[in-house]
């Protein structure tokens, strides 16, 4: 399945950045992931600001990003800095995963990037729970945290995601030229999460099922041969 046909919009080579495994290593860190969404929503600033804003040291800020840059996700904004200060600014808006066989090929950086998401995701909802009290009442309003349970195959849990990513992408502005007045910034967090307990069992079954020998019944695929973590594809 290529790019277009998982996603209704393909990657903009000039916004986004597709991870292969070396930028998949490089974020399986929940640090880093966090300096990435601070430099993409605010902005370019420098290791001391950002430690601030993440209760870190600036030495450990300035580690993480001197990765980052290594590895191709930040730069150095040098119209900025000067001999005491430097700043550094994100050189994508977006990153995408659409690659699962890299969860096989890389599964402790697979999984360390998967949690470092969901870590980000928490701090954005506990950032604007903080901010609750004095938000405007029309954005208390819009402010939405549901969950519903609904059964699906895996087939049509990537369809939905792919629908939710087409809805969201008509929306969707990096750039605050033309937006109407009273736009703001939205964070839209989409996650379709197999419960374990009835993966589990489909596990299970798909065992019970196989062929002597470890074989996947005719017409089966085999274990890894479909989508990985993250359905059709991560987006953050």
């Amino acid at each position: 399945m290529t790019e277009e046909e998982r996603w209704p919009h393909s990657p903009d080579p000039q916004r986004d950045v597709v991870l292969d495994a070396k930028g998949l290593r490089a974020l399986a860190h929940p640090v880093r992931v966090q300096l990435i969404g601070l430099l993409r929503r605010g902005g370019p600033s420098t290791a001391t600001r950002l430690a601030e804003q993440m209760g870190l040291t600036s030495g450990a800020t300035s580690y993480h990003l001197r990765q980052l840059a290594a590895a191709g996700f930040v730069a150095e904004d040098t119209e900025r800095g000067n001999a005491r200060e430097r700043w550094w600014r994100a050189v994508h808006q977006l990153t995408v995963w659409s690659d699962m066989e890299l969860a096989d090929e890389q599964p402790e950086a697979a999984l360390g990037y998967l949690r470092s998401i969901v870590a980000a995701h928490t701090l954005l909802a506990q950032r604007a729970l903080n901010g609750y009290e004095t938000m405007p009442r029309a954005w208390r309003h819009a402010l939405d945290l549901s969950d519903m349970a609904v059964l699906l195959t895996p087939e049509e849990a990537r369809s939905m995601t792919e629908e939710l990513a087409a809805v969201v992408g008509r929306y969707r502005q990096f750039d605050a030229e033309g937006a109407p007045a009273g736009a703001e910034r939205v964070a839209v967090v989409v996650q379709v999460l197999p419960e374990p307990a009835a993966t589990a069992d489909q596990d299970d079954a798909a065992q019970d099922d196989a062929a002597p020998g470890g074989a996947a019944p005719d017409g089966a695929e085999q274990a890894g041969a479909a989508d990985g973590p993250g359905g059709p594809g991560v987006r953050s």
